[in-house]
């Protein structure tokens, strides 16, 4: 499986979502990922449904949702009416995983889910057969344009392994917060085969070829080929 390259929005110009949306198709993305922050769950507020159903109207690639949500429960029909393709909602949120996940399944979308990196990896393994994605933040959530964290590579290589043990081994290992050209490379080694990019790919002077770039690069890096 070749690696995805998900833009994230959140760094993108706000001024123009839109165009910065359509800029990201354009360049290669495999996804668009979108940031839902309360203000609670994280200290920050970002984008709502209605961002989703404006980057629903102008793209064709697939919409990743990514709920910072204290109760992410509440808001799964919102996101999927408004056109999401996968959604994730984070282990410590507030709510049954494995009930909202159920949900987001029965509403065709793709369910994922999301662990911060001081969160142990033993918390999701027995959600892995009732996920298509799982995220690892390799920051804390709630900013972009922050350090990445080492601490979650061993998270990574985990979740990998309790992959291959259920043989799931199309499973969606993503990684999101301080990605770059380096840091998603130590990340593919561990087993990570999608990454969330920001600030790195937005602020990029050639957003095509840095997608490229990242794409083969950590393709090459996974486990798979060594």
């Amino acid at each position: 499986m070749k690696s995805l390259i998900l833009p994230s929005l959140l760094a993108a110009d706000m001024g123009k979502l839109a165009d910065e949306a359509k800029r990201a198709e354009d360049a290669g993305a495999d996804a668009l990922h979108l940031d839902i922050m309360d203000g609670h769950f994280v200290p920050n507020i970002s984008m709502g449904p209605a961002v989703v159903a404006m980057a629903k109207k102008h793209l064709s690639i697939p919409l990743n949702v990514h709920l910072m949500l204290t109760r992410p429960d509440k808001y799964i029909n919102a996101f999927a009416d408004a056109g999401a393709d996968s959604i994730q909602i984070h282990i410590e949120s507030e709510c049954d995983a494995t009930e909202t996940i159920s949900k987001i399944r029965a509403l065709g979308v793709s369910p994922g889910i999301v662990i911060n990196p001081a969160t142990s990896a033993d918390t999701i393994i027995p959600l892995l057969p009732i996920v298509d994605e799982v995220l690892c933040m390799t920051v804390n959530p709630g900013y972009g344009g922050q350090s990445f964290m080492t601490g979650p590579l061993d998270s990574i290589q985990q979740i990998l392994e309790a992959a291959k043990n259920i043989n799931k081994e199309d499973l969606v290992i993503m990684i999101d917060g301080g990605i770059n050209a380096e840091t998603a490379l130590l990340c593919a080694e561990r087993g990570a085969n999608a990454f969330v990019a920001g600030t790195f790919l937005f602020g990029a002077s050639d957003m095509p070829s840095e997608i490229l770039n990242l794409r083969e690069s950590t393709t090459k890096a996974h486990p798979s080929f060594k």
